[in-house]
């Protein structure tokens, strides 16, 4: 057994450790899950027929039915409104008043020219159809998504623009829907309803966002949430909020939920205690929506509103329909009476400091969650905060991922400074003790145990402690986290999406584009685009110059690395540390490998400064005493 090493071996532990856990997830289960899911799809049938029996059942009115429409003919099925602001470009459709066609003007789907807006929510009746309602429930004549609303004023809805909408049910009821918007991704919704008749009338008000199938191009890391999301209170007593929660779940879960479900109400399961036999759930306020990774549709009722939610699928056409709202308390107006309220529709980028904006403004309990910091967010948002903030100094988020290296590498310097000079002066006496050390080995070569046993009693009688190596591990250690959170951070943070660096980097949170399959672009072709070993080319085997330097780096980085006897199985795996982990690196987000290469170059300073001051060899010293001694040797010829 070798205990003259112990750093070398632990360092290796901790970096395969953490690298398996970020990516191994990725690779051998999430990547799997999606292939066969889109196959599934692939399989599925063309059109769906949407039945109506769940929504029945769980009490909400039948949402529109999917029929698989072109886009465009799905938008010319029934008269529109536009809308258009500083954020915002589409229609809202005036039968059943659906908020079910928007762009996002400020987003791309690509960093290439002429690439396309964001889809945002796609038209009632089409393919992938994606849209907020608003109706009522509780009898004949209300108003539900079917519904041919008449447009009072407005021709487009846009900032400082409302459009009134109206609809008399013919028997004494008259309800009138103003709709505003502001310049970002907040849609007021003002509802009034008239009883002209001779009875009182009573109703439930509810609002929805309903979607149907699951996306196709959905995060593939695993660490983001992409489907349901509500937020609601955490307790109620004698109707008031003690504190709020938020609870998310994922489309491909929700779905095999239903799928599954038997005699079971999945809503039940998941909400456990909060729900009722039918998975309804008290709320005061909240809201409640869909996510993806950049982008919401969320449904808010006023703060101070008794409500009770759901989520449901339809899984019993051939795709399923997603559908997440709520339903306010029984309302009854009295004849000659008028009843208000006013709710809004969220649709937008989910960029942090609006979505604060509005938890302030609009007392929104917890809508910076929107965006899943995950259970580190101690951690991670701290990360966002500093990142954005150092951004608005640098203006370019690659120079402030630089920054914030530095910044980490000043708060551990400390711990690491002393880890490495103990590292160091642990190889000085490795070395001092080596002959006695071999001498050992020659004395028991068939005994492990009198070998570590003979060894012991040599640290101790030269006062040498062997696990002072050991705190060279920690530095490392300590920084996973801060990569971690590093990763998250530059995966689900909207202002990181499309972030330029320098040169060919345009997007710090994609992957390097390049790959030496190509010759990093001197070849005219995609290695995605060959045939058979498309899939391969641009998945495990793709490796950019970024990849590269970061393995240059870990390399040059491990080499600084002080360590001693190292038994041939250590060699080999130290060796192939830099290969292995500069495959991982190729899949991630270039960000974060930028971060990784000058947090290396930064550690590689640090070990010199050390090694060279306590006149340890070294790399450095030694290849610059190699090229002085040429230099020498020229001038002397």
């Amino acid at each position: 057994m070798n205990n003259n090493a112990p750093d070398t071996k632990n360092m290796i532990y901790f970096l395969i450790a953490s690298m398996v856990l970020l990516f191994g997830y990725q690779f051998f289960v999430t990547g799997p899950q999606q292939k066969k899911l889109q196959e599934q799809r692939a399989v599925a049938a063309a059109q769906a027929s949407v039945s109506s029996s769940t929504a029945v059942a769980a009490g909400l009115p039948v949402a529109v039915v999917a029929t698989g429409l072109p886009r465009e003919q799905a938008l010319n099925a029934a008269p529109r409104i536009a809308i258009d602001t500083p954020s915002l470009r589409g229609s809202l459709r005036l039968q059943g008043a659906l908020i079910d066609d928007l762009y996002l003007k400020r987003y791309k789907e690509s960093t290439k020219a002429g690439s396309p807006n964001v889809e945002l929510l796609r038209p009632a009746g089409s393919e992938q159809a994606y849209y907020a309602e608003s109706g009522y429930r509780g009898g004949t004549g209300l108003p539900d998504a079917n519904t041919l609303w008449n447009r009072v004023s407005g021709d487009v809805l846009s900032p400082g623009k409302p459009v009134v909408l109206n609809y008399d049910n013919g028997a004494g009821l008259v309800f009138t829907r103003t709709l505003s918007i502001d310049d970002n991704y907040m849609i007021t919704v003002a509802d009034a309803v008239a009883n002209t008749s001779p009875a009182p009338v009573s109703f439930q008000p509810y609002s929805s966002v309903v979607r149907s199938e699951i996306p196709v191009n959905l995060d593939r890391t695993g660490v983001v949430h992409e489907g349901v999301i509500t937020t609601f209170p955490n307790e109620i007593q004698d109707g008031k909020v003690d504190r709020y929660k938020t609870l998310s779940w994922k489309y491909k879960d929700m779905a095999k939920a239903w799928e599954k479900a038997g005699t079971k109400n999945p809503a039940k399961e998941f909400f456990k205690g909060d729900a009722d036999q039918n998975g309804w759930v008290k709320s005061v306020g909240g809201w409640f929506g869909i996510t993806d990774k950049y982008w919401m549709t969320a449904v808010i009722p006023a703060q101070d509103q008794a409500v009770d939610f759901t989520a449901i699928v339809d899984t019993k056409g051939a795709k399923p329909l997603f559908r997440v709202g709520y339903l306010d308390n029984a309302i009854t107006v009295a004849p000659g009476q008028t009843w208000q309220t006013q709710s809004h529709i969220f649709a937008g980028a989910k960029l942090n400091s609006q979505l604060q904006a509005y938890e302030k403004d609009l007392k929104i309990p917890r809508f910076g969650y929107a965006t899943d910091w995950g259970m580190m967010q101690f951690l991670t948002y701290p990360m966002y905060w500093l990142l954005d903030k150092l951004y608005g100094f640098l203006k370019n988020f690659g120079f402030a991922i630089l920054a914030l290296t530095v910044v980490v590498k000043i708060v551990f310097y400390p711990l690491a400074h002393k880890a490495y000079e103990s590292m160091t002066k642990m190889k000085q006496v490795q070395d001092r003790l080596k002959p006695k050390l071999d001498a050992i080995k020659k004395r028991f070569p068939d005994d492990p145990q009198k070998q570590q046993e003979a060894t012991m009693a040599l640290y101790q009688e030269e006062k040498v402690n062997p696990m002072a190596g050991l705190g060279g591990c920690l530095p490392m250690l300590l920084q996973i986290p801060v990569f971690w959170a590093l990763y998250k951070v530059l995966i689900l943070a909207i202002e990181m999406r499309h972030a330029p660096f320098f040169g060919w980097i345009k997007d710090l949170s994609a992957p390097d584009p390049t790959s030496f399959i190509n010759l990093f672009g001197l070849l005219p072709f995609n290695p995605a685009d060959v045939p058979l070993i498309g899939g391969i080319l641009a998945g495990p085997l793709h490796l950019g110059v970024v990849a590269i330097l970061y393995g240059l780096s870990m390399w040059l980085s491990q080499q600084m690395t002080p360590t001693a006897n190292v038994d041939p199985m250590q060699k080999k795996m130290l060796a192939f540390m830099p290969v292995i982990l500069t495959f991982f690196m190729a899949q991630v987000a270039v960000g974060l490998i930028i971060y990784w290469i000058w947090s290396n170059i930064l550690t590689i300073f640090q070990q010199w400064t050390i090694m060279h001051r306590l006149k340890v060899e070294n790399p450095i010293d030694t290849g610059v005493a190699k090229v002085m001694a040429l230099i020498d040797k020229k001038k002397a010829a």
